[in-house]
Order: C-alpha cells, then sequence, then structure tokens
C-alpha cells in the first residue's frame, strides 16, 4: 500500500489577486474595529462572495468564497465614522428604519451574518510608490440581496481530526512520555 498516489484533478488556481469589476452576491461575514502603526482607526468589514449562487453569473462562480475586506476610516477631523456611510450598510442589510444601536459593538452583530449585493470595482491604487490592483467597495454600493434565501456554506475547519481542536481541557502528559 503506497503513501499517496497522485491525483492533480482537485487542484485548483489559488491566486489572490484583485477580483474583477461587478455586482457580487455577499455575506457580510464579520467586522472589527483596527488601527494601523500611525494610528489611523477603522471599521473593517469582512464580506465574502456567496457559494450558493453560482448560476448568477460567471464571476459570483468563479470567485466565491474569496475574502474582501471593505475599511470603514475614522475622519481626521473628528476622530467619529462616517454614521451615513454605515446607514446605507444598514439599509442593505434590512435593518427597520428607527432601530436604536447603541455602540459599535451593536453595529457589528446587528450587519454580521446578514447577505447583500456589493458593487466592487478593481482599481489601480498606489502604496509605498507602487502601484498595485486593489479592490474598493464604497457603502452605497451596498444593496439589498436579491437571493435573501441563504443556502451558503461556510468552510469550516475539521475538527474531528483536529487533535488540537478542544484546548478546553488540560492535557495529561507524564514525565515518562518525555523525551528529555
Amino acid at each position: 500500500m503506497s503513501f499517496i498516489k497522485t491525483d492533480y484533478s482537485k487542484n485548483k488556481e489559488s491566486e489572490f489577486t484583485p477580483v474583477p469589476t461587478d455586482n457580487y452576491e455577499m455575506i457580510i461575514q464579520s467586522a472589527q474595529e483596527r488601527a494601523t502603526k500611525n494610528g489611523a482607526e477603522s471599521l473593517q468589514l469582512r464580506l465574502i462572495i456567496r457559494n450558493d449562487l453560482d448560476g448568477v453569473s460567471e464571476n459570483q462562480k468563479k470567485y466565491h468564497n474569496r475574502n474582501i475586506f471593505m475599511d470603514n476610516w475614522k475622519r481626521k477631523a473628528t476622530n467619529q465614522y462616517d454614521m451615513q456611510g454605515f446607514q446605507y450598510i444598514l439599509d442593505a442589510c434590512k435593518i427597520p428604519e428607527g432601530t436604536d444601536i447603541p455602540n459599535v459593538q451593536g453595529f457589528i452583530d446587528t450587519i454580521s451574518g446578514k447577505p447583500v449585493k456589493v458593487y466592487i470595482t478593481k482599481d489601480t491604487d498606489e502604496y509605498n510608490g507602487k502601484e498595485r490592483e486593489v479592490n474598493h467597495i464604497a457603502p452605497w454600493n451596498i444593496k439589498t440581496t436579491d437571493y435573501p434565501d441563504v443556502q451558503h456554506k461556510f468552510k469550516t475547519k475539521d475538527k474531528a481530526n483536529d487533535p488540537f481542536a478542544d484546548n478546553s481541557k488540560p492535557v495529561d502528559i507524564s514525565d515518562e512520555d518525555l523525551p528529555f
């Protein structure tokens, strides 16, 4: 019996270049506050291209499960987020008019897991003197999904075969088990 038999049929190209400009059906997987080394703060949304809508468009199928990040930067003059930008996101998530959201964590909890349709652009940007291609999402380019019945399957780690998955119990190792 061999250790492995070569079979390349499931190998896929995994480049992480920006996705083409297009509308994508996505899920807001999560959001978190971040800060750069220089102290600029943002609320970053992590969006995933849905994998349950491969028939919607060729790009939807080709790039499903790709993560796209969107930063909402605090304004330097006020040190506050652009609340109008957040309104577009809340509206796209179908949060009822008049809903009171008490803080940033409440906003994160409210939008996480919600399906949305997002117009993503592929642009050329300059960073550290070099040009590079990047994706951009403007808050006003986030709309209500055309497909509210979400059947997206999130990638999960195989905990059944992961000996380190359950770290709630201490590992009992005797001195005889140690090689030194």
